[in-house]
């Protein structure tokens, strides 16, 4: 049916489910779809020529803009809890309190760094942030179908927003839900806006954010994209869900965490950094194919 789905880097529990929910989802059009997607590892490379890609956060804490004792105290911070964040010997509930301590000890450090709003842009272009390849389809086919995106990221939203704006690709259709930062009248960070998003509380943030899920309540087939466990939980605010078809990008940690990520996710694609599967995936639920 879709011919990208025997590429050697697609793994499925149940093939003939995903064909199911595809046509179904089908058969309701694509005026009933909408995308909700993770950011950092999802729709960004994990890594390009056997190197890692910066996250969101790491554009900011590898940057100019961050003294070199801040950077030692974030790299600690790293060391101490990503470990412990893609443990799967670990429950979630045993996690997420070390990860809202992970994440509220970084904000807390880039605060006393007094980053200037005005210089954001500069830092992301000198970074080495990637989109996935296929990208520009992947972005601009879901504008030109009046797909809404739903980008939901335990990030930063500016640092977020500005790498998909450089790419051209920050469309009409693109709402993002991440962790902003809030600026003082001289443009200088003093403290991030509202409640902290992390790994593990997406299921919250979703549920606080009604509203935008009310409106799109006549597009009740969800296509999911993530890269941990934690994402599954993104459309949960979706209202009378009809289908839901979750891909799973499997980036590190592949032999210890490919079952429980096979037993949650509909499709799991294991080091594949483009995003050749879900274009294909849209291409085929807007007939194109």
């Amino acid at each position: 049916m879709i011919t990208e789905l025997s590429n050697p880097s697609v793994f499925m529990r149940d093939p003939q489910r995903v064909q199911e929910i595809l046509q179904s989802m089908v058969k309701a059009g694509s005026n009933t779809v909408q995308v909700i997607s993770d950011f950092d590892m999802t729709l960004t490379r994990f890594a390009f020529n056997g190197k890692r890609c910066p996250t969101c956060h790491n554009i900011l804490d590898n940057s100019k803009l961050i003294s070199n004792d801040c950077k030692e105290k974030l790299k600690e911070l790293l060391n101490t809890y990503y470990p412990i964040e893609i443990d799967s010997s670990r429950s979630i509930d045993e996690k997420l309190p070390l990860m809202v301590e992970w994440w509220t000890k970084a904000h807390e450090l880039l605060v006393q760094q007094e980053i200037r709003k005005d210089l954001l842009a500069m830092v992301v272009r000198e970074s080495d942030a990637m989109l996935r390849e296929g990208y520009e389809l992947f972005f601009n086919h879901l504008h030109e179908h009046s797909i809404p995106l739903l980008i939901f990221s335990a990030g930063i939203g500016d640092i977020l927003e500005e790498v998909i704006r450089q790419a051209g690709v920050f469309h009409s259709n693109v709402k993002v839900f991440s962790n902003y930062m809030d600026f003082d009248e001289a443009g200088v960070l003093r403290a991030f806006k509202g409640e902290l998003i992390h790994i593990y509380n997406k299921r919250e943030g979703a549920l606080l954010n009604t509203g935008h899920f009310q409106e799109l309540r006549t597009r009740p087939n969800v296509l999911l994209l993530g890269d941990s466990l934690g994402d599954l939980t993104m459309a949960d605010g979706v209202q009378d869900m009809e289908n839901i078809l979750k891909i799973g990008f499997l980036n590190d940690k592949v032999e210890e965490r490919k079952q429980s990520y096979l037993d949650s996710y509909d499709i799991v694609l294991v080091k594949d950094e483009t995003l050749e599967v879900p274009n294909a995936i849209l291409l085929y639920l807007t007939g194109n194919k």
